[in-house]
C-alpha cells in the first residue's frame, strides 16, 4: 500500500517540476526546523540542569536531574518547571510580612502562656531544639485524645463544630464530595446560619474534583472558603510541585484536630475498592491548640492576601490534664529544612524504643544511616507499612531498604488488614508524634504539613498500645523475601530506588 502511494508520489512530482522544487525546498526547511529544535532542547536542558545543581535542595535529586535534562531534555525540561523545583517562591515574603502584622499578638500570647504557667521547660537538649525549629514553645496545661480510624474522628470533629460558638477554621489537603464531604458542608453551613464564622481552606492539587456547587453552596451560606492556590505568583504560575499537605480543623482556639485523615468516603471505609482504611488522628484542647491555629493563620494569609481576628488568649485544658506538647508545622518556605531536622533529631535522641509508621516510606541516606546508627545503640526500631498503597513507584521503592535495615536488627513489617495512611513516632515510652508528614522526600522539602509532638508517658503509652496492635496485625518482612523474588521485580525496586529523590 505503502510502496504504490510512494511511486504515484514520485511519478506526480517528476512530470511537475515545480512541484519537485517546493517539496524539495520544505524536506529541507523541514530538516533545518528539526535540528534548531534538537539543539534548542539540549541547550535549555543544559541552562536547566545549571538550575538544577544550584537549586534543588539534594545531591540525589541534582544529580537524577542533571542527568534526566541532559539526556532526555524534551520531557525534562517542562517536567522540571512544574515538579523540579524545591524552593517555594513568594510564600517567604508573605510569611514575613504576615509576622510583621501579627508579632505583637505572638508576643502577647507568649507573654501569656509565661504569667500562667503554661510554657514547658524542655527536660532534655533534644526537645530546645524542636522548639527552636518550631520557634514556638512546649506547653503544658494539654489534652489529647487518640483518634483511631476514620469513624471515631469524623464523630469527634463534626461534634467539636457542632459547639462552635465562634469560629471554625478547617483545611485539609483533600476534601471529596461525597456522603463525607457532604456531611461537612452540612454541619458547617449549619454554622455559618447561626452568625459563626466559618473558613475553609483546601489544596486544588489533592481536591481537583471539588466542583464549583458544592463550594457555592458553602458561599452562599457565608462560609468563607479558599484554595490555597500554590501556583499564585509570576514565580510559581506552572508549578505543581508545592502542596498543603495540612488536616486541620481549629474550633474556637480552643480545640484542635490534626492526623491523617482527609475528607472522603475511602477514609471511613467505605470505598469498596479499598476496604478498610487505617488512620490515626489526635484532638487537642489547652494552649498548643493556638500553635495550630498559627499555622492555618499563615497559611489563609496566603491563600487570601489577608488577616483573620482570632482567639489568642491561652487557656488550660477543662479536663486538669498537664500534658506537654508542640505543634510542629513544616514547609518548603522554612529557612532551614524543618521536617528533616525534626525527624533526624529523634530519631537520634532515641534511647530506648522508636517505632515508626508511615504509608511513604522512602528516605534518602541520612535518615537510613541514622536508623541504623539508632538500633546499633541498642534501640528497639520498628517500621510500620502498608502491605498496600496507592503509589505503585513507593511500593517498589519501599522494598529496597529491607536489606540495609535488617543487618542492623531494624524490624519491617507489612500492615494486613486495609490501607494503613497513619504518620505516627513513638520514642522512649515517653515522647509520641501524629501529624501529617510521611517519611519521604515530598514530606521532608515540598509539602506543607503538621506534626504534633507531645511529651507525656500517659499519652505515649496509648500510642504505645495503639501501635502493639497495629504490629500484631501486620507480618514481619524479611530481607530473603526480596531475594526470592524475579529478576525484573528486583530490577523495577532498584529502578524506583533511584527516583527516590523526586518522588
Amino acid at each position: 500500500m505503502f510502496e504504490k502511494v510512494r511511486s504515484l508520489l514520485s511519478k506526480y512530482l517528476d512530470r511537475h517540476p515545480a512541484a519537485k522544487r517546493t517539496a524539495g525546498w520544505l524536506c529541507r526547511r523541514k530538516r533545518r526546523i528539526v535540528t534548531w529544535f534538537f539543539i534548542f532542547a539540549h541547550l535549555a536542558g543544559a541552562l536547566t540542569s545549571v538550575r538544577a545543581i544550584m537549586e534543588v535542595r539534594t545531591a540525589q535529586g541534582a544529580i537524577a536531574w542533571t542527568v534526566a535534562l541532559n539526556t532526555m531534555p524534551y520531557v525534562s525540561v517542562p517536567a522540571y518547571w512544574v515538579f523540579g523545583r524545591s524552593k517555594f517562591q513568594g510564600y517567604v515574603l508573605a510569611r514575613r510580612n504576615d509576622l510583621a502584622h501579627t508579632s505583637p499578638i505572638h508576643q502577647q500570647y507568649l507573654v501569656n502562656l509565661t504569667n500562667r504557667g503554661l510554657v514547658a521547660i524542655p527536660a532534655l537538649g533534644h526537645s530546645l531544639a524542636v522548639q527552636r525549629l518550631a520557634r514556638m514553645h512546649f506547653t503544658t496545661g494539654n489534652d489529647a485524645e487518640l483518634l483511631v480510624d476514620g469513624d471515631a474522628t469524623f464523630k469527634s470533629i463534626f461534634e467539636g463544630i457542632e459547639q462552635a460558638k465562634e469560629y471554625v477554621l478547617v483545611e485539609f489537603y483533600i476534601i471529596r464530595k461525597d456522603n463525607t464531604g457532604g456531611e461537612l458542608k452540612r454541619r458547617l453551613v449549619e454554622k455559618a446560619r447561626q452568625g459563626i464564622r466559618v473558613y475553609v481552606l483546601y489544596d486544588e492539587v489533592g481536591s481537583p474534583d471539588l466542583e464549583e456547587n458544592f463550594l457555592a453552596e458553602l458561599r452562599d451560606a457565608g462560609v468563607e472558603v479558599r484554595r490555597f492556590n500554590t501556583t499564585q505568583g509570576r514565580a510559581n504560575r506552572w508549578q505543581l510541585n508545592f502542596r498543603n499537605h495540612r488536616k486541620i480543623v481549629v474550633v474556637d482556639g480552643q480545640t484542635a484536630w490534626v492526623g491523617g485523615l482527609n475528607v472522603g468516603d475511602e477514609y471511613v471505609g467505605r470505598d469498596p475498592a479499598i476496604g478498610n482504611w487505617r488512620d490515626t488522628h489526635v484532638k487537642v484542647t489547652g494552649p498548643v491548640v493556638q500553635g495550630v491555629q498559627a499555622a492555618f493563620l499563615e497559611d489563609w494569609h496566603w491563600a487570601s492576601q489577608g488577616l483573620l481576628k482570632l482567639n489568642w488568649n491561652p487557656q488550660p485544658a477543662a479536663s486538669g490534664a498537664r500534658r506537654v506538647a508542640l505543634a510542629l508545622p513544616t514547609g518548603p518556605a522554612d529557612e532551614l529544612e524543618t521536617c528533616t531536622l525534626f525527624f533526624l533529631n529523634a530519631i537520634n535522641a532515641a534511647t530506648n524504643r522508636l517505632w515508626l509508621a508511615s504509608p511513604y516510606f522512602v528516605p534518602d541516606e541520612q535518615f537510613i544511616s541514622a536508623l541504623q546508627l539508632a538500633a546499633l545503640r541498642g534501640v528497639d526500631v520498628r517500621v510500620l507499612l502498608p502491605d498496600k498503597i496507592d503509589n505503585q513507584l513507593v511500593q517498589l521503592s519501599g522494598w529496597s531498604y529491607l536489606d540495609e535495615l535488617e543487618k542492623v536488627g531494624i524490624k519491617v513489617y507489612r500492615y494486613q488488614k486495609g490501607l494503613m495512611h497513619q504518620k505516627v513516632m513513638f520514642i522512649d515510652d515517653l515522647y509520641c508524634t501524629i501529624g501529617t508528614a510521611n517519611f519521604d522526600n515530598r514530606s521532608f522539602r515540598l509539602n506543607f504539613e503538621i506534626t504534633m509532638a507531645f511529651a507525656d508517658a500517659g499519652f505515649a503509652g496509648q500510642v504505645r498500645r495503639m501501635l502493639e496492635q497495629d504490629f500484631a496485625d501486620a507480618n514481619s518482612v524479611k530481607a530473603q523475601e526480596l531475594k526470592d523474588r524475579g529478576f525484573w521485580f528486583r530490577f523495577a525496586v532498584r529502578g524506583a530506588r533511584l527516583m527516590a529523590p523526586v518522588q
